[in-house]
């Protein structure tokens, strides 16, 4: 059987997470896992995903939930706050194996300058996260890089995620990379433009079905 490939279009953030969310029970692989986070549960995921969204920086950047629905916001301001640290700064505490910002501080600065003196007519501005040595990590990055590129006068991402949570990690870690965008539009002195997410590891974990299918109202995983 050939992978299955999904694309989903979505109009901002909260959008994209719905649709991810309302469509993996379709069309998500179910498995135990055998190695990495939660050894031994089960995950549902997709075989690989693109997902575009228009208009990444219409606020909120985070779902908000419905009134009545009966689950808990997947994550906050606060916490994306407190990634977007970890994504532009090389500060690591003592417990922390790497932080994004490891690779990523100094890449940023360079993609800005890149742009500004050299023009926008490269595909060079790629900024990535890891090295040959991240596979002997306990757990290795999920974010391996975000590519660029400034095209119609818009600064645009392209996330790539090895692993990637699709509960309460995927609108943490894209609201945190929009912010990361919209500074570099800005210093770039071009408009903030979209965002196309890829991943092969797009999943939920089964402690998350239940609130899954509360949120959006269905829920038939193929087994």
């Amino acid at each position: 059987m050939a992978l299955r490939f999904e694309y989903i279009q979505a109009r901002d953030l909260p959008d994209a997470w719905f649709q991810c969310i309302y469509n993996i029970s379709e069309r998500g692989y179910e498995y135990t896992i055998d190695r990495g986070s939660f050894e031994g549960q089960k995950r549902l995921e997709y075989d690989f995903i693109v997902i575009q969204i228009k208009f990444p920086s219409t606020r909120p950047l985070i779902p908000d939930i419905p009134p009545g629905v009966g689950v808990p916001p997947p994550t906050d301001m606060e916490y994306v706050e407190g990634y977007l640290e970890k994504l532009i700064t090389s500060n690591k505490s003592e417990l922390e194996s790497y932080t994004y910002g490891e690779d990523l501080e100094r890449q940023i600065s360079e993609v800005i300058k890149m742009y500004k003196e050299d023009g926008f007519n490269t595909n060079q501005a790629y900024m990535a996260v890891g090295n040959a040595a991240s596979i002997f990590l306990d757990d290795p990055q999920c974010l391996r890089g975000i590519d660029t590129r400034v095209r119609y006068g818009k600064l645009h991402f392209m996330p790539y995620f090895r692993s990637w949570d699709l509960w309460a990690g995927f609108p943490s870690n894209l609201a945190g990379i929009q912010l990361v965008k919209e500074y570099m539009a800005k210093e770039i002195g071009v408009e903030d433009g979209e965002i196309i997410a890829t991943s092969k590891g797009l999943h939920l974990y089964d402690y998350c079905w239940d609130l899954a299918k509360a949120r959006v109202g269905k829920w038939e995983a193929e087994k």
